[in-house]
């Protein structure tokens, strides 16, 4: 048994998870969504065998890192932290039905981690830079943002269908019929982006401390950094907004769902259009 075989199931499990929760959103039946649930939980024990497993090879292999340390192991990471937030977030609130863009996203990534060309899914030893005990921290921290804002992504999206669609009562129909309402969705979303939030500020500053010790600078407008920076302020402006102003509902989706846009530059754009200190992330 292999790392590899095992983070290979775990994407075919993050389909089956995906079209579970999707099925049983359609078609409204509670036992697919239960399904999904169990399928997310498998592919998280699984995920985890794995990483463990790709971590004791790294070790036998003689470059002893955790596996965090480029885009294909960044990738595992991220499928693990989005499905873990939503899982603990779907049995804290009892609802099934926004599950399906979180099970997406994992698989997603999990599906280019495993099938893309240009990315590397051999062990590697670690370049200089990543030589360092923050480097734990720093993933760690800014992935659990981020994974939340993917996870806030969907309840936005889900959020403006609710808004768009369907009328908010207790007896609805239709598609979105086992949603939550649109006020519920609202104050989910909110929740994630400040959670989200938190662990980002966290990231940003473990990174600063890192790049100092790294680098002899905390901060160097490195296009990453930047552009860290950019998500980061967005997401400020969605908690200050609505805390502040008395911004609810579309606006604040909107918002979040362009701080996520910018999620994802921040770590495909940059590693693939942009260069700079952070261009060993395109391993």
């Amino acid at each position: 048994m292999t790392s590899s075989l095992l983070l290979s199931l775990t994407t075919f499990a993050f389909f089956f998870c995906t079209l579970f929760y999707l099925s049983g959103t359609i078609f409204r039946y509670q036992p697919l969504l239960k399904a999904g649930t169990i399928a997310g939980w498998t592919a998280l024990i699984v995920q985890t065998a794995g990483i463990g497993l790709r971590w004791a090879e790294s070790y036998r292999m003689g470059y002893g890192h955790v596996p965090l340390a480029d885009m294909y192991e960044s990738l595992v990471f991220a499928s693990w932290a989005i499905m873990i937030i939503y899982l603990v977030f779907e049995w804290r609130i009892r609802q099934r039905a926004l599950g399906v863009f979180p099970a997406l996203f994992s698989f997603l990534a999990m599906a280019y981690a495993s099938f893309s060309k240009g990315v590397d899914s051999t062990i590697q030893p670690l370049v200089p830079a990543l030589k360092s005990n923050w480097l734990i921290a720093h993933v760690v921290t800014c992935f659990l943002g981020y994974s939340a804002f993917a996870v806030s992504f969907g309840l936005s999206a889900l959020y403006l269908a609710r808004k768009t669609y369907t009328v908010e009562t207790d007896n609805q129909s239709g598609l979105l019929g086992l949603l939550p309402t649109a006020s519920q969705l609202e104050w989910f979303n909110y929740q994630l982006v400040l959670f989200g939030f938190l662990w980002l500020s966290v990231g940003i500053i473990t990174g600063a401390v890192w790049a100092n010790s790294a680098w002899g600078t905390y901060w160097s407008w490195d296009p990453k950094e930047t552009w860290s920076l950019i998500t980061w302020l967005i997401y400020a402006a969605v908690l200050h907004a609505r805390n502040l102003k008395g911004w609810k509902g579309e606006k604040t989706a909107w918002l979040s769902m362009l701080g996520f846009g910018c999620v994802l530059f921040t770590y495909f754009g940059v590693n693939f259009l942009l260069s700079g200190l952070h261009s060993y992330a395109k391993q």
